[in-house]
């Protein structure tokens, strides 16, 4: 029977519909069965985008083709919100280092959690050997009733139901390097020099954790990069811990989550870095500059900006890809989706090696034959808002950059009695000019 006009005609053959369908049945039983998580070989990266779910049928006859590793539902960003299933029990307090001004809102964020709320308060054992800190009398009598780890060696997965930072961008920065993982909510308190990442004044801390703690928070679900570091001399290690590797089991030794960038320069070399980049295994381009910056929208306002990037919300789904310095007046930054595969080496022909570093830290040399693979991480970094994902972003632009500051334009109002007065006196000096000139 012929179909009636106008009406939407199959795009492939019934076997084909058939398979495929066959294939999703499969791959959705075997997500059930590893617990509602995809099995490795279908998740082998982030599938899924921050943003509304796009009507996926364009027109009469045009629509995306199913498959079975489709995006079916995508939660607006707007919607966000953190609400808690169990009473948060045990919380993470994470302070700026070397700095005395953050001591004493220390001593009493950590007091008021174990007396007011009754929380298990956990901290680095760093911190307990501070001098000045040990000086205070209402520390010492809490000292001996906070929980402490020792970074690179206690593993804080699935402990930590809360996390405060007190400080500056760095704290949370540090935050994201404890949690390779899942992160808990971050709640960070601007006591720092910037404060781009910290909305939180800690005036009224008391009702702001309070009001956090009973689920009144929205969420800004910012985006890490997985990094993944493959040497030439180590190809069987390449083979056993691939980025296409489950990101949902325990991570690859040689990889890395990062909330801003991670940098490939040219180190302490005194030539040009000469940089291949290939996106999902397709050469694009070499960086021939002092180097490359590829971070998250985050890191968009960090190092990015001052390489001449523009500005992304946190929000939008996105890797960006910055020349350091290049040596040509075309390369500018771009701006690639967030699902894609980066991987970077060091050209055959680089008179040098390059280095990397993942936000800051962990710095380390790539040399030719070796290469790093980057894409965007299913473990995002849940940040508290003070207010709402707009409100707060846009208050950081203004407070910490200065975005768009310069001084308001007078309205005409104001200008009247200078633009009707002087008129004729201004035209007759310059006949008077002009007959002077002659």
């Amino acid at each position: 029977m012929s179909a009636l006009p106008g009406a939407a005609k199959p795009f492939k053959s019934p076997k084909l519909q058939a398979k495929i369908n066959s294939s999703c049945k499969e791959n959705d039983r075997k997500a059930e069965e590893n617990g509602g998580v995809e099995s490795s070989s279908w998740w082998w990266r982030t599938r899924s985008l921050n943003a509304p779910s796009p009507f996926q049928q364009f027109g009469p006859c045009g629509r995306i083709m199913k498959n079975s590793v489709m995006v079916m539902q995508i939660q607006d960003p707007a919607s966000q919100r953190l609400t808690w299933y169990k009473p948060p029990l045990t919380v993470l307090v994470i302070k700026k280092v070397s700095d005395a001004s953050v001591l004493a809102p220390f001593v009493q964020l950590v007091t008021w959690l174990l007396i007011e709320k009754n929380m298990v308060v956990w901290v680095e054992s760093a911190v307990l050997e501070d001098s000045l800190l040990n000086e205070d009398t209402q520390f010492r009598d809490i000292r001996d009733k906070l929980v402490t780890f020792k970074d690179g060696r206690d593993d804080l997965t699935d402990r930590i139901d809360f996390i405060v930072c007190l400080g500056g961008d760095g704290t949370l920065l540090y935050a994201s390097l404890l949690f390779q993982q899942s992160v808990p909510p971050v709640m960070a308190f601007h006591l720092g020099s910037l404060g781009f990442l910290t909305p939180f004044r800690f005036d009224n801390f008391q009702e702001q954790l309070t009001s956090v703690l009973e689920g009144h928070a929205a969420l800004t679900l910012r985006s890490r990069l997985r990094c993944v570091m493959h040497r030439k001399s180590d190809k069987r290690q390449q083979a056993n811990h691939a980025l296409d590797s489950d990101e949902h089991s325990t991570p690859a030794p040689n990889s890395i989550l990062v909330l801003n960038e991670v940098v490939i320069d040219r180190g302490p070399s005194p030539y040009l870095s000469n940089i291949d980049l290939f996106l999902d295994g397709k050469y694009i381009t070499s960086v021939q500059g002092d180097g490359l910056i590829v971070s998250t929208p985050t890191g968009s306002t960090a190092y990015a900006v001052a390489a001449g990037a523009s500005m992304i919300h946190p929000s939008v789904p996105a890797i960006m890809v910055t020349p350091i310095c290049p040596h040509s007046l075309s390369f500018r930054p771009i701006v690639v989706p967030a699902g894609v595969e980066l991987k970077i080496s060091v050209s055959p022909e680089s008179r040098n090696t390059s280095w990397v570093s993942f936000d800051g830290r962990n710095r380390q040399e790539l040399f030719h034959g070796d290469f790093l693979r980057v894409t965007t991480s299913i473990y995002p970094v849940p940040s508290i808002c003070a207010q709402d994902q707009i409100s707060d972003w846009f208050a950081s632009l203004a407070d910490g950059l200065h975005w768009n500051v310069r001084k308001r334009q007078k309205c005409l109002d104001e200008l009247s009695d200078l633009t009707a007065s002087g008129s004729e006196d201004t035209f007759d000096e310059i006949e008077n000019l002009k007959l002077y000139d002659l």
